[in-house]
């Protein structure tokens, strides 16, 4: 085994920090098998509980469930087994890892929105816990990153495998700004031009935990505030299908207009989830800056040092505060501008960003 796996599955539990007596469940695919042996091992070594469960968000089997429970115009129920599973289980490391990323290519975006909505609660009940979200190496995403699949490990492993003190330190310069910051204005060329207000919602410094890497900054939006357009110029994918250029017009807080230029219907299909998949749960500034390259992984992208992502749907109970309002949402889909050239982040009506360089590192012109 690739001791570099090793070195992930101890990341991985230290985020969720495992100890003795909890029961962890693992979401999977098999093709993830070596880091699921590896997180058993150090489950065995601090004395807890892992139970490993196949994701229902990838896959032939959550393919063919979904295809045919739409033939059969089956109505999606939460399952209370797999509710009182979660709600027993202390911490949860759910694991990308595709066999093939266009699996979900042709089920119909109605009845993924559907099914989203049952596992909601679900979904709410893993948030309130321990967890974290990773990404395991396999031919078929490095073919979607167009790398071999040795250079797709080694850009896995340098992008989690570093020193998250350091990054943490680097970010903290960003989380005093939007922390302290009532309002966003965000410009990108002649696309995007947008404002919304963070007042009295949190930031938060996310490097190890959560994400798998992290390397951002992020916060929620307040959910009315919300006025302007965003070109989302690097393209999304979302259960197997690619959309690309999407934009979106929003007025006191929600979409009022959109388009894209290539899958069009996906971006239909998922603000239809319901009223909150129409505003924006999230701000988030990408600082990594070992990611260096577009893959198509939202994992890793979001995380870009020259870039900014926005989320329609769910806002994270952790950045709304006291008093505010919470985006609800079955849904949280998140959507990538490239800041690297044209194009500002301000804050208070102070440039923090101009064409992907902060005011605190080298090379900034305010």
């Amino acid at each position: 085994m690739d001791p570099r796996i090793r070195q992930h599955a101890e990341v991985l539990a230290d985020a969720v920090d495992l100890g003795e007596g909890d029961n962890l469940i693992i979401k999977s695919e098999p093709t993830a098998e070596d880091l699921i042996v590896a997180l058993y091992e150090i489950a065995g070594d601090r004395g807890a509980h892992p139970l490993s469960i196949r994701t229902n968000r990838s896959g032939r089997a959550i393919r063919d469930y979904l295809r045919a429970a739409g033939q059969a115009g089956v109505e999606f129920e939460t399952p209370p087994h797999e509710q009182a599973l979660v709600e027993a289980a202390d911490c949860h490391i759910v694991i990308r890892g595709h066999e093939n990323v266009t699996e979900l290519d042709d089920v119909d975006g109605e009845v993924n929105s559907a099914y989203d909505q049952a596992q909601a609660p679900i979904l709410n009940e893993r948030l309130g816990d321990r967890w974290t979200l990773t990404q395991h190496p396999t031919p078929a995403d490095a073919q979607l990153a167009e790398l071999s699949t040795e250079a797709y490990e080694n850009f896995v492993y340098d992008a989690i495998l570093r020193d998250w003190d350091e990054q943490r330190a680097f970010q903290e310069h960003m989380l005093e700004i939007l922390d302290a910051g009532d309002e966003v204005h965000i410009v990108s060329g002649d696309t995007t031009d947008v404002r919304m207000s963070v007042a009295g919602n949190v930031a938060i410094n996310d490097t190890n935990s959560n994400n798998i890497p992290g390397g951002e900054v992020f916060t929620a939006p307040v959910p009315d505030s919300v006025e302007g357009e965003v070109l989302f110029d690097k393209p999304v994918y979302r259960r197997g299908k690619e959309v690309t250029d999407a934009h979106l017009v929003f007025e006191g807080g929600e979409v009022v207009d959109f388009g894209a230029s290539k899958n069009e219907d996906v971006l239909e299909a998922i603000l239809e989830t319901d009223a909150g998949a129409r505003r924006l749960g999230e701000l988030g500034i990408g600082m990594n800056r070992s990611i260096d390259r577009f893959t198509y992984n939202m994992l890793f992208d979001e995380k870009m040092g020259d870039t900014v992502h926005m989320a329609v749907g769910r806002a994270y109970d952790a950045n709304v505060g006291e008093g505010n309002e919470a985006n609800e949402s079955a849904t949280h889909v998140d959507m990538i501008v490239d800041m690297s050239e044209d194009s500002v982040i301000e804050v208070d009506g102070e440039v923090v960003q101009r064409n992907g360089t902060f005011r605190f590192e080298d090379g900034f012109e305010g």
